[in-house]
């Protein structure tokens, strides 16, 4: 349990990990590369490991023995098959990347995770890996791990994804299209693509480790030329949505805070979180060194649209309590097959503070007074660390919030309550 102490205001200046998006695509990208590659910043966490674990045991040579820098020596595209099934906890981000990464490897690769992912669509991934000759099925013929794959390489050519549940599924056929065995790669791209920057950032990391993939401009079609990606020394920048939880601070705080190793432009499309607390009143600094939030005492609500910014839809949700006027937080509903429910899990949580809150589909309204009538509860986390750490900033303002199941933020930001701690000037 998590007890969260109130305090009158914030500032403070800190860093935070290394970005998880980044790194578990850089780190797939050096696996998959010609030589050595050292990956400096990445985030150290129980998602990373997973996948790290998961690549050592296709044969490639990984030493994460730094934290702040792992060593990685690829190797060109040419993978063992496991020879126990690869366990990925709930880690959605490894599981859909390496589900196409398996396809390279000669042999059977199994894949599952824990009950929650279990329950986590990839149907469409699956389809558009079949349209590359890939054998793969999911075992309980539901669309969703665990996945069995009888891999022999992926042939290239022509494949159709319909993307609308998650942008997940094409920077995982993105990312091993290169090692396409007998022509280019195309792929195909139908219904709405949510979260664009996170296949942007796909393509940058593809483009910083040697490979450049063709686009259209609405991201329809891609092709990908045959190829191998070239070791390298790689920077991770700053996790902007650990990050967001910070900037949060000091606006429901009327505070200051500046994160010290995330700048504009960015590779993250989180960073434009910052644009929405301006929205809402807040001051932005993006001068010199790190990105500063000033909060504000008259917080206003905000409608925004959360298509592209999937992470930090929570953070703004807690932010919203604290606002004057109803919020409305939309095109969130494809939240519901992340970690948890995310959407009827910060509903029902901020009920508990005493939030008047109206649940849709696809999107959330949330009436704020500035915060306040709002009173303390324990918070459940549904095991989902981006509920643990959303909640955390209520209990800056509220006290006698709880946080049970705390633990739960190893999966992208082990150390966050020691962070969170630097906000009360501990």
């Amino acid at each position: 349990m998590q007890i969260i102490t109130p305090v009158t205001t914030v500032d403070a200046s800190l860093a935070v990990p290394g970005s998880k998006s980044i790194s578990q695509r850089a780190l797939l990208a050096a696996a998959l590369a010609s030589g050595e590659s050292l990956l400096h910043n990445p985030l150290d966490s129980e998602d990373t490991r997973l996948l790290a674990m998961a690549l050592k045991t296709f044969g490639v040579e990984l030493d994460c023995s730094d934290a702040h820098c792992w060593r990685v020596l690829g190797c060109g595209g040419r993978l063992e098959a496991p020879a126990r099934p690869i366990y990925l906890g709930n880690n959605g981000t490894a599981t859909r990347l390496l589900t196409s990464v398996a396809a390279l490897a000669s042999g059977t690769v199994q894949i599952s995770g824990d009950a929650r992912m279990a329950e986590r669509p990839i149907a469409p991934l699956i389809s558009a890996l079949q349209g590359w000759g890939v054998a793969i099925k999911s075992d309980l013929d539901n669309g969703c791990p665990p996945l069995t794959i009888q891999a022999k390489g992926i042939r290239g050519g022509a494949t159709k994804l319909a993307a609308g549940q998650s942008s997940q599924y094409l920077s995982s056929l993105l990312l091993v299209a290169p090692y396409a065995a007998l022509q280019d790669a195309e792929i195909i791209v139908t219904g709405h693509l949510y979260s664009r920057p996170y296949v942007e950032m796909t393509l940058a990391v593809m483009r910083d480790f040697g490979v450049e993939a063709e686009a259209n401009a609405d991201f329809t079609h891609f092709v990908i030329p045959r190829g191998v990606y070239t070791g390298r020394s790689y920077a991770v920048e700053g996790d902007a949505s650990s990050a967001s939880y910070f900037f949060a601070a000091a606006a429901i705080c009327n505070g200051w805070v500046r994160v010290e190793n995330l700048s504009l432009p960015s590779l993250q499309g989180d960073t434009k979180f910052v644009e929405l607390l301006e929205r809402m009143g807040c001051r932005i600094d993006r001068s010199g060194v790190g990105l500063g939030v000033q909060g504000t005492p008259d917080l206003q609500a905000i409608d925004a649209d959360m298509a592209d910014m999937p992470d930090v839809a929570l953070t703004l949700a807690v932010v919203a309590a604290f606002a004057y006027g109803q919020s409305s937080i939309r095109n969130i509903g494809h939240l519901r097959v992340k970690e948890s429910d995310r959407v009827s899990a910060v509903v029902q949580e901020l009920r508990r503070l005493g939030v008047e809150v109206r649940e849709e589909e696809d999107a959330m309204h949330i009436n704020g007074q500035g915060g306040a009538g709002l009173h303390g509860a324990r918070i459940q986390t549904y095991n989902d660390h981006r509920i643990a750490m959303s909640f955390a900033l209520a209990g800056l303002r509220i006290s006698s919030v709880e946080i049970e199941g705390e633990e739960c933020v190893a999966k992208s930001f082990p150390d966050f309550w020691q962070r969170f701690q630097l906000l009360a000037g501990k």
